[in-house]
C-alpha cells in the first residue's frame, strides 16, 4: 500500500480543542502539513499507534499501516493530529460510494454480532500457545527466513506448505462455523457468502472473529510475508478477508479457476475426513492477463 500525493493546501492553523478541565486551557493548535508528502516506502522500524478504540470511517489497521508512510516530522505528534492528517488523505482517495458501501457492511456486521451468541468464546481473542503448533511459534519468534524455511516445503516457486494450527483449534473453529450456520438457518438471517462462486460458507469477520484475525495477520502472517513476499506488501499487509468454505455432495463440489484479489493467500485445511482436495496453482497474474487462458506449463498441482 502506498499513497503518495501532496496534501491539499489549507490554512496553516486550525482551532485547538479545549481539554475540558474547566480552567479555560486550550490545547495547541493542530498545524497544517500542506507541504508534507507521504513516504514512497514505509518506515518498517516505526511502531505505529493503535486506533482500535476510535470510531473511524476506515479500518483501524489502515490507519496503523498508513502511519508508517508519514514523513519523519509527523511520526511522533499526537495521535489525534495523525488521525486528522491521515483521514483527510483517505477521504480524498476513497470515493463516496465506496465509503457508503463500507458503512452499510459495518452495520450489517454489527447486526450479526449483536444477535449471534458465540459457542467457543476462547476463539475470539488470540491465544497463540493454544492456536499454533510449537514449531510454527518457534519460527515466528526467531523471525528469519531461515527459521521459516526450516518448517516448510516449497512444492512450487512461491507456494509454501507448513504445519501451523493445532488440531484442537481447527476443531473448535469448525464447530463455531457450524453453530453460526445453525443460527443463520434458525433465524433465517440472510448472510453474505465469502464470494460470488461459493453458495456455502461463512465470512469469519462477519460474526465477531475480526479482532482475532487482525492479530493473526499482524503478528504471524506479516513476518512470513515480509520474508517471502516483500515485493507485494511484505510487512505492510493491512486488511484481510477470512472465511471458511464447505464442499460436499449436497454443497459446492468444486471451485473453478479464479484469481485471488490479494497480495498473499493462506489456505488452511481445517479437516474432517474427505477425498479430493487438490489445489491447482497457475502462477501470478497481472491485471492485464487476469482472465487469460492457462498454459499447461503453468499448472502446479498440490494436495492441501
Amino acid at each position: 500500500m502506498s499513497l503518495d500525493g501532496a496534501v491539499e493546501r489549507r490554512k496553516e492553523t486550525q482551532p485547538g480543542t479545549g481539554n475540558g478541565n474547566g480552567n479555560g486551557v486550550v490545547t495547541a493548535a493542530v498545524p497544517s502539513y500542506a507541504t508534507h508528502r507521504l513516504r514512497l516506502n514505509p518506515n518498517t522500524d516505526h511502531k505505529p499507534d493503535s486506533y482500535e478504540d476510535l470510531q473511524l470511517e476506515f479500518s483501524p489497521l489502515l490507519f496503523s499501516s498508513l502511519e508508517r508512510y508519514l514523513p519523519p516530522t509527523l511520526l511522533n505528534v499526537a495521535r489525534e493530529s495523525k488521525v486528522q492528517y491521515m483521514r483527510e488523505i483517505l477521504l480524498r482517495y476513497s470515493p463516496e460510494g465506496e465509503r457508503t458501501r463500507v458503512q452499510k457492511h459495518r452495520e450489517y456486521r454489527q447486526k450479526i454480532i449483536s444477535n449471534y451468541q458465540p459457542l467457543h468464546r476462547e476463539l475470539y481473542a488470540m491465544h497463540a500457545q493454544n492456536f499454533f503448533v510449537p514449531s510454527f511459534l518457534k519460527a515466528v519468534v526467531e523471525n528469519t527466513e531461515e527459521s521459516f524455511r526450516s518448517i516448510m516445503t516449497e512444492p512450487s516457486p512461491g507456494v509454501f506448505a507448513f504445519e501451523m494450527l493445532q488440531p484442537h483449534f481447527c476443531g473448535l473453529l469448525l464447530s463455531e462455523v457450524e453453530n453460526f450456520e445453525k443460527w443463520v438457518h434458525e433465524t433465517k438471517f440472510r448472510i453474505m457468502r465469502p464470494n460470488t462462486m461459493n453458495k456455502h460458507g461463512a465470512v469469519l469477520d462477519d460474526f465477531g472473529l475480526e479482532t482475532m484475525l487482525d492479530k493473526l495477520m499482524e503478528e504471524f502472517i506479516r513476518p512470513l510475508s515480509k520474508a517471502f513476499f516483500p515485493e507485494v506488501g511484505g510487512s505492510t499487509l493491512d486488511t484481510h478477508h477470512g472465511f471458511v468454505v464447505e464442499y460436499g455432495m449436497d454443497r459446492d463440489v468444486d471451485l473453478g479457476f479464479h484469481v485471488d484479489d490479494s497480495e498473499v493467500t493462506l489456505n488452511v485445511c481445517l479437516g474432517k475426513q474427505f477425498s479430493g482436495g487438490e489445489l491447482f496453482f497457475r502462477g501470478i497474474r497481472c491485471e492485464k492477463h487476469v482472465n487469460t487462458e492457462t498454459q499447461s506449463e503453468m499448472v502446479q498441482k498440490f494436495r492441501l
